[in-house]
């Protein structure tokens, strides 16, 4: 397989919170003097593609605009698409409320109102946006989340919940899976990714720290996967898995040797 485009995830992968990891800015240098074109993919739903180009600019990471993605705007892209003009409840951030204002839906205060419930990351979560969340389903209510992280690692690396166990609790009170959850791995994302790196997915290496995002967005897609050990999958979280990666590294910086092997 001739690798054409290489979609990157970002925290645990990258970075751990502020934190460069050893070798990755290296790593992305030497993707590009393979020609490879990339894709840097957050699940994140705090900061949008421009954001993340920036955010790794000033880490010292090659990233060019247009290059970076996130569940974030996945979902303002899914918004536009498929709910123009509908009510959006959203429990969530600040951040993510200003963004559904900036789509063709419309954000509203009261869930009695919605359309669509949109469940995501925030640290302010309460039993109120329970109550909340069941004044706004119905039968006919959409139920979205941005993404399906259950947890994402912290500076150090440790675990802190995310957007998945909110979206899990809410599911928990309403009695109901989401219609969909728009992060990796679901398909929305993997449309995003291949619009961003050119090629087709099996042109694609899909490289992040997640069995069940990452690996499974590209072991669905038809693309080639790496694990890295340096986020939240571990070797044992392999061997219990049934996603299975097509190789395993300690770290970002040791893709491109895995791929110079092919010589």
């Amino acid at each position: 397989m001739t690798v054409r485009g290489v979609i990157v995830d970002l925290d645990g992968t990258v970075y751990h919170g502020d934190r460069l990891l050893p070798g990755a800015a290296a790593a992305v240098d030497r993707l590009r003097e393979r020609g490879t074109s990339l894709c840097f993919f957050s699940n994140n739903p705090l900061h949008d593609g421009a954001e993340y180009v920036d955010r790794l600019t000033e880490m010292g990471v090659d990233a060019r605009p247009g290059e970076a993605c996130s569940s974030a705007v996945v979902t303002r892209e899914y918004l536009d698409a498929n709910h123009a003009g509908d009510a959006v409840f959203v429990v969530g951030t600040p951040s993510l409320r200003d963004r559904v204002r900036a789509t063709a839906a419309e954000l509203v205060s009261d869930p009695r109102a919605a359309d669509v419930l949109l469940a995501s990351w925030t640290d302010e979560f309460h039993y109120r946006d329970m109550v909340d969340a069941l004044r706004a389903i119905d039968e006919e209510t959409a139920f979205l989340g941005t993404d399906p992280d259950r947890t994402f690692p912290d500076e150090d690396g440790n675990p802190t919940p995310g957007s998945g166990a909110i979206i899990r609790a809410i599911g928990g009170v309403v009695e109901r899976d989401p219609d969909l959850v728009l992060g990796k791995p679901s398909d929305v994302a993997v449309e995003a990714a291949l619009e961003r790196v050119g090629c087709a997915p099996e042109e694609c290496l899909v490289v992040g720290d997640r069995l069940d995002t990452d690996v499974a967005m590209g072991e669905r897609a038809g693309m080639e996967t790496v694990l890295v050990r340096t986020g939240v999958s571990d070797d044992d979280d392999v061997e219990r898995s049934e996603v299975t990666p097509d190789h395993v590294v300690d770290s970002l910086a040791d893709v491109t040797a895995l791929l110079d092997g092919r010589r």
